[in-house]
């Protein structure tokens, strides 16, 4: 618990921790990267999807379901189905690799899914809430309601702001991307989703082996 007597003050930490969480590479900045490259407003657009998995999490902690996050059984199966559902999204990205750079092709749809199916898919995120957000919140319950909306607002907005910097930016520089730029971009992007992938199949795995 942050043991602090300011609202604003316990808002500044929370930017000052969530900045950190989101700015680390990772499968949701992986998609924002590849929608941005046709959308400017795909990271807006992931964020909301980000949230729609991450607000009523943030009201189930604030309930007492935290320790629910924590359990074996839930962090074998968000995790062992996260995976596949991470592989599966990197084989539709190494699939639509060679159409990237054909103008008429559409890749910026479903940006809000995206962002939501690579939230869902993260048992570290779920983890993440169940311990730091944890505590976060359990800062934000001195101040009633008020602050623990406004903390996950706050955390929030962090997300929106750094996803749609990123794709903005991306899609601002796309103009000097050349054919085997975008191609290595995805494959990148493919590639950090297979990682990620791997990485939530064997932890699930090796956590179902030891219990």
């Amino acid at each position: 618990m942050i043991a602090t007597s300011s609202l604003p003050l316990l808002l500044v930490s929370t930017i000052a921790i969530s900045l950190t969480g989101v700015m680390m590479p990772g499968p949701v900045t992986a998609v924002t990267v590849t929608k941005g490259s046709q959308r400017k407003a795909a990271g807006a657009l992931v964020a909301l999807g980000h949230g729609l998995v991450e607000l009523p999490l943030i009201a189930l902690i604030y309930l007492g379901f935290d320790h629910f996050l924590t359990l074996a059984e839930v962090k074998i199966s968000v995790g062992l189905a996260g995976g596949l559902l991470l592989m599966w999204m990197a084989l539709q990205m190494f699939k639509i690799r060679p159409l990237v750079f054909d103008e008429g092709k559409d890749m910026s749809r479903g940006c809000v899914i995206a962002g939501l199916a690579t939230t869902a898919a993260n048992p570290y995120f779920f983890v993440w809430w169940a311990t730091v957000g944890a505590t976060l919140l359990a800062s934000a319950r001195a101040f009633g309601s008020t602050g623990v909306v406004a903390l996950g607002a706050t955390h929030w907005l962090c997300d929106l702001g750094w996803l749609f910097l990123v794709s903005w930016v991306v899609f601002k520089s796309r103009r000097l991307w050349t054919q085997r730029v975008h191609r290595v971009v995805f494959g990148v992007c493919a590639a950090i989703l297979v990682g990620f992938g791997g990485w939530f199949i064997f932890s699930g795995l090796d956590l179902a082996i030891q219990s």
